[in-house]
């Protein structure tokens, strides 16, 4: 799986560059994604916006590997979804499950807001 990382202060930007996402990746996805948590940062904005097709199986890794991060106390922000993705991850009701944003700034702003909300609930 093509993937291209740009490493930020607070998150990891990676962009996948592949036009689908098949179940056959979705180990692939999960050895890029997961390792992350080890890191000092681990938050991630998962940018898919080459990213035409998604199978199901595909998009179910995600929703898990997402709540792998949040047990984590990590974020995964997935921003940049192309209109027919977004359509076929709502019809198999995965969107609502998903933590996703239009644009990249959106994504950081996430990022951002659930940091300081973790230091907060870790400060009571």
């Amino acid at each position: 799986m093509q993937v291209k990382t740009d490493t930020k202060e607070k998150f990891h930007a990676i962009t996948v560059a592949e036009p689908a996402i098949s179940a056959s990746m979705t180990e692939e996805l999960a050895d890029c994604l997961l390792p992350i948590l080890q890191n000092d940062v681990k938050n991630v904005v998962l940018i898919l916006s080459e990213v035409k097709s998604i199978d199901k199986e595909a998009a179910e890794t995600l929703v898990n590997i997402q709540q792998q991060f949040y047990e984590n106390s990590a974020s995964l922000v997935i921003c940049e979804l192309q209109e027919q993705v977004e359509n076929f991850l709502d019809q198999h009701e995965l969107l609502e499950l998903m933590n996703v944003t239009r644009t990249q700034s959106e994504a950081w702003d996430i990022v951002q807001m659930e940091e300081i909300e973790r230091e907060l609930l870790d400060g009571e």
